[in-house]
């Protein structure tokens, strides 16, 4: 063989070996980094999980709350509805659809002011607000009534929780 094909064949092995070794660097770069994805993943499930824990815990202690009339339909309702829509469903819902009583009375009082705001308004104003969320409740509470049922049997109370309910 001549000196030239030998040179050609030693250089090719040469750079086909740097080629696979570079390319072996970058599959494991690859598999270290998917194994840091999946981890990140499991993380956030975790942490997700956690938190939808929590949230149901919160539902559920207000919805019987609500149940035993020991917080107006009005308030637990805005409770309700912020804390659900921050919960994370395995399959999206319609939470308007799925608890309509509870949406009612929610886009019912959602406008009106509370706590400190409600210090702006008159004696007579503040009347009328609570006159029309009064009603309100008096209105929507038989649906109400039908979708605490349905919350507290869909989100149910943490068992490591010590409630008193």
């Amino acid at each position: 063989m001549s000196v030239l094909l030998i040179v050609s064949l030693i250089l090719g092995a040469i750079i086909i070996a740097g080629l696979a070794f570079y390319a072996g660097r970058l599959l494991l770069q690859v598999k270290v980094q998917n194994e840091k994805v999946a981890e990140k993943k499991a993380q956030y499930q975790a942490q997700q999980a956690q938190k939808n824990l929590k949230l149901s815990d919160s539902i559920n202690l207000i919805a019987k709350a609500m149940k035993e009339k020991q917080c107006e339909y009005s308030e637990g309702c805005l409770r309700i509805w912020v804390l659900m829509s921050q919960y994370q469903f395995e399959q999206e819902q319609d939470l308007a659809l799925a608890y309509p009583g509870v949406f009612k009375m929610y886009d019912a009082v959602k406008e009106m002011p509370t706590h400190q705001a409600r210090k702006k308004y008159s004696k007579k104003e503040i009347f009328q607000q609570d006159s029309l969320r009064w009603r309100k409740e008096e209105e929507f509470e038989a649906e109400i009534m039908q979708d605490l049922v349905l919350i507290i049997e869909r989100f149910p109370a943490d068992p490591a929780t010590k409630t008193v309910i």
